[in-house]
């Protein structure tokens, strides 16, 4: 081992002295976080709170559907030719009477001028047999002719009348013919695509050649269930329903992508049997159908319908936001938050009922006066004291509804 020099003992000196700052720094910084002071207590937190909503509700039972037009015609060909023209631009609404189609009408038109030929020639021949029937008539009476040659006029008098006859109607048939021709619209409604182009032979009564379903007004048929026709029955026999004479009973529809049920119509029709199969019963509505400023109409036969039919004369109910998720689950039971007079947070189970629009009516459980939690409801407990912020309900559900990001200017409570 070589002996230790002098600067092996200055190094050693420096790195204690370093070690030493070392050891005091974590000292000093140790103790200040030890005095460092607790955080505050954290504050009670907001919710937002609404009083329900009180107005006018009935009953009412929902059903699926399909729209279907009030009448829809097959328009086929009646005379066997060739298709000349097409009239009418695909998927257009027309009027009775449009003209949509048009067979070359040359052979029919020779076929009808034939017949009109035919009956100058009956009229001639009747004009000669009736001048010979005067004649025959009175030399008969004095022997100048036979009564053969009279019997014999007067049968070609009358040939001569039918033969005219029959060459009317031969006529008649062949200017119908010819009007066939030019097939038109029979309804006002919106036609299809031409299944058959220009050029090409169709037949008869055989050849579609396209369809055209009547657009206002439009059925929509959907299948009610035994249970509910029982009720509703039962309903109307104690008086719970008052059913007045010759009136007409309201529906309601919505489509898939409409919120609610925004088409009013009436029922007019109900099957006359249950079908046993299903245990259903179709029952029809109508709903006018008109066209908009802009784009087309909005009801299309085939559409997939969301029906109501309210079953009860409307009533005086409580209603809270449903989409604010103000009702929870708790182990099948519903209930909601409330926050009472001193601010602190109450369970309260209620029984719900059905929904409008995004209000859901709550049958029992609920006052006037009960401030529901409607927003931070994740966020707090029963038995929590929390500062409420009194919004209007229906404010609330349009602004959660739209998207709104921006605050919902408070209620005053004491005005409230």
């Amino acid at each position: 081992m070589r002996p230790r020099s002098r600067h092996d003992a200055v190094t050693e000196i420096a790195w204690a002295c370093r070690l030493c700052g070392l050891l005091l720094s974590v000292a000093v910084l140790s103790g200040c976080l030890q005095e460092a002071p607790s955080t505050p207590a954290s504050e009670s937190p907001t919710v937002t709170v609404s009083l329900p909503v009180e107005q006018q509700v009935a009953d009412y039972a929902d059903f699926t559907g399909r729209t279907k037009a009030v009448d829809a015609v097959e328009i086929r060909a009646r005379v066997t030719g060739y298709l000349d023209k097409v009239c009418f631009e695909e998927g257009a609404e027309v009027k009775k009477g449009d003209l949509l189609f048009e067979i070359d009408p040359r052979p029919f038109q020779a076929k009808y001028d034939q017949t009109l030929a035919k009956i100058k020639l009956c009229r001639a021949d009747l004009q000669y047999r009736k001048a010979e029937l005067a004649r025959t008539s009175k030399l008969v009476v004095t022997n100048a002719v036979s009564q053969s040659d009279y019997d014999q006029s007067v049968a070609a008098h009358d040939q001569a009348i039918a033969a005219l006859a029959a060459a009317e109607a031969t006529a008649e048939e062949a200017k119908l013919h010819l009007s066939y021709t030019k097939l038109l619209s029979p309804i006002d409604g919106e036609v299809s695509r031409a299944l058959i182009t220009k050029g090409n032979l169709v037949t008869a009564d055989q050849t579609q050649l396209t369809t055209v379903v009547s657009v206002d007004p439009i059925y929509v048929y959907f299948d009610v269930d035994e249970q509910t026709i029982l009720d509703v029955r039962e309903d109307v026999r104690t008086g719970r329903i008052k059913v007045r004479e010759k009136e007409q009973v309201p529906v309601q529809m919505g489509l898939m992508n409409e919120k609610g049920f925004p088409h009013n119509g009436y029922l007019d029709f109900m099957d006359n049997q249950i079908n046993p199969n299903t245990g259903t019963i179709t029952v029809r509505g109508v709903f006018p159908n008109p066209q908009p400023a802009l784009g087309g109409r909005i009801l299309k036969p085939g559409n997939f319908a969301r029906v109501r039919v309210v079953s009860s004369e409307p009533q005086q109910a409580m209603l809270v936001a449903e989409r604010a998720m103000a009702v929870s689950s708790d182990q099948g039971q519903k209930y909601v938050l409330i926050v009472d007079d001193k601010n602190v947070v109450q369970y309260r189970r209620v029984t719900p009922g059905k929904t409008e629009g995004s209000l859901l009516v709550i049958e029992k459980g609920l006052s006037r006066t009960d401030r529901v939690i409607v927003g931070g409801l994740q966020r707090v407990q029963p038995g929590e004291t929390v500062v409420p912020k009194l919004v209007d309900m229906k404010t609330f559900i349009e602004r959660e509804d739209a998207g709104a990001n921006s605050p919902i200017p408070p209620i005053d409570s004491k005005k409230k």
